[in-house]
């Protein structure tokens, strides 16, 4: 009777082990085609950025018909409906039954909060990030990925273009700019969003350094807010050339690893992450040497990598930053906050404390002398 209780528990068994791994098979064969076609969202996101979809239905003041979009746009309708149909089913534009005849489609497009990040000029757009990620020189090295891999330090970028890809922003104004546009889309993102939920991190701080600050967006923020701050925006002699006049915000060309300008507190934002620790623990000790002793702080702004066994809902763009990294520069990295420990600790700091900031992938790790 027992052995006939064990048969049945064990064909019962195999039976749900089997039933278990027919479903896995199932998702995994609708999954594979995200892989296959994983590039065409980014495309057809790049290509309703500069057609400037976005903007003409804004501009509009409420929903446009396929043919008035086309014909603000002066592009073909037929294709413009498939651009459309592609990017309402994934929620970007909306779609709006009308009664408007055939050559409609019978739909009407609206925007939506997600459609407006793509407009060019409003204040918190991601446009220009979008435009940098899917730009030819940044998709260039991802075809060297697994090279880089294998070949242990040769990284994508230089085998894609030649240097990294610091030389050759100096080197190429137009991507210099864009990779600042990109910062300051981050920047419109995650300064006011610090500023609302960390508002204290500014507490007591008379004068400000943004330590590879770019074309200033950051400051710019800061000091629209706090008003008592007065800012330096320090970064590359050829960034700083081409940063606009930004009132309360001084612009100073200069090496991060050399000397950082003094200040009552650094401000540090999605630079750290472009280097090895050895370069983190050097560019966090200049920071220091530039901040007072009593009382100073180095505001560093960057991801923090869950550990294992943590799951929220941006730990995937976390991971993804983190390729972007290896496909990008040198020997950047999002890292982990044991591995922050590691390099605060090293750069001679005695403390530190750590700040999710809602709604974005930033964390804001507060580094005293």
């Amino acid at each position: 009777m027992r052995e006939t209780q064990r048969e049945i528990v064990s064909a019962l068994k195999k039976e749900e082990d089997s039933e278990e791994d027919s479903e896995e098979e199932s998702q995994a064969q609708l999954d594979i085609w995200k892989y296959i076609f994983g590039f065409v969202e980014q495309a057809v996101v790049k290509c309703a950025i500069e057609l400037g979809i976005a903007e003409a239905i804004e501009s509009n003041g409420g929903p446009m018909t396929l043919s008035e979009i086309s014909s603000t746009l002066g592009c073909d309708p037929s294709l413009l409906y498939r651009i459309m149909r592609f990017l309402t089913h994934r929620n970007i534009f909306k779609a709006i039954p009308t009664n408007t005849g055939t050559n409609n489609h019978g739909y009407s497009y609206a925007q939506t909060p997600l459609s407006r990040f793509l407009m060019r000029n409003d204040k918190h757009s991601m446009a220009s990030f979008i435009l940098l990620e899917s730009s030819p020189v940044m998709l260039a090295p991802w075809h060297s990925l697994s090279a880089c891999v294998l070949a242990n330090g040769n990284t994508s970028f230089e085998k894609a273009h030649g240097q990294d890809v610091w030389k050759y922003a100096a080197a190429n104004l137009d991507h210099s700019n864009l990779i600042n546009d990109a910062m300051a889309c981050h920047a419109n993102l995650t300064v006011p969003a610090i500023i609302e939920g960390y508002s204290e991190a500014f507490d007591g701080i008379n004068n400000l350094v943004d330590v590879g600050g770019g074309n200033g967006t950051a400051m710019s923020i800061v000091v629209k807010a706090c008003s008592w701050i007065r800012a330096i925006n320090f970064d590359l002699q050829h960034v700083i050339a081409e940063a606009p006049e930004i009132e309360g915000v001084e612009h100073v060309a200069g090496d991060m690893f050399v000397q950082v300008p003094k200040a009552d507190a650094a401000f540090i934002m999605a630079v750290l992450h472009d280097w090895k620790d050895e370069e983190c623990i050097q560019i966090l000790k200049k920071c220091r040497e530039a901040i007072p002793k009593e009382n100073g702080r180095v505001i560093i702004v960057e991801v923090i990598i869950e550990e294992e066994g943590n799951h929220d809902k941006l730990k995937d763009t976390r991971l993804m930053l983190d390729m972007i990294m290896m496909a990008h520069t040198n020997f950047g990295k999002e890292r982990t906050l044991k591995e922050w420990d590691h390099v605060i600790k090293m750069a001679g700091f005695s403390t530190y404390t750590v700040k999710s900031i809602k709604n974005t992938v930033n964390f804001v790790i507060m580094a005293f002398p």
